[in-house]
């Protein structure tokens, strides 16, 4: 049984469809990085997983048991076990470290507030910034609060993680500590659907690369697959480009 299984997956805002039968599956423990041009659905395929965009046809399972995207209750066992961090950041400007990694498994999930910020603080150190835990997010640079993003996914204990573009907000000298955190997560185990520009940080991490456009998958394979011969032409002429640059 796939960990997750996506089926014919549609999605269209208006007239205008954005995804296109989308078909993908990922094991348990599985890296699978999504690439593409701009506006080619990668960002739009991991809205709709969460249910932030809600799909037009089309199935999603998670271990097995479908999402009804439309049921309130079923949409909330989703969101137990499915996490996405975004590229801008959204972290709590009047909260402390602390209160933005803790205040959904409290206030959500009913977790004791001494478990949970005894976790809050276990997952800070792995991302680096045990130091934070009382600073505000003012005071930290784009690097830090994106670390932050992430740990706060994680103390909701999901069993997929979803990072969508999280380095392109970054100067580039800040882009090199998230990807660490993303390569400590992979040791640990846990499914990851990742969206990046970084090419040579997809190589290294993925276990497998679907390629998109348009909407469509349009290939998937291993990483040395896409990247040194890949089997269709428009996965041939979106990485010659990238890898020029």
């Amino acid at each position: 049984m796939h960990h997750l299984e996506i089926d014919k997956l549609s999605s269209a805002y208006g007239d205008q469809t954005i995804l296109r039968e989308v078909t993908l599956s990922v094991d348990k423990g599985e890296v699978l990085s999504l690439i593409g041009p701009s506006g080619s659905g990668k960002s739009t395929l991991l809205r709709v997983l969460t249910g932030l965009t809600l799909p037009t046809a089309g199935e999603v399972r998670v271990a097995g048991e479908r999402v009804d995207y439309r049921n309130r209750q079923s949409l909330k066992a989703l969101r137990n076990r499915v996490a996405i961090v975004f590229q801008q950041y959204n972290l709590f400007q009047n909260m402390s470290v602390m209160r933005n990694v803790t205040i959904a498994p409290i206030k959500i999930k009913k977790e004791p507030r001494d478990v949970v910020e005894e976790r809050a603080a276990e997952l800070l150190a792995r991302v680096g910034l045990a130091d934070k835990m009382d600073a505000y997010p003012d005071e930290l640079s784009g690097g830090q609060q994106q670390r932050v993003a992430i740990a706060r996914a994680l103390a909701l204990r999901p069993e997929i993680l979803l990072l969508d573009e999280v380095t392109s907000a970054l100067d580039p000298e800040r882009v090199g500590e998230v990807l660490d955190t993303v390569r400590t997560l992979t040791d640990e185990g846990i499914t990851m659907v990742i969206v990046s520009h970084e090419m040579a940080f997809v190589r290294e991490i993925s276990t497998r690369v679907a390629m998109m456009d348009h909407g469509r998958i349009v290939e998937v394979a291993e990483p040395e697959t896409i990247f040194d011969r890949p089997a269709e032409a428009r996965t041939q002429e979106f990485v010659s480009k990238i890898l020029k640059h």
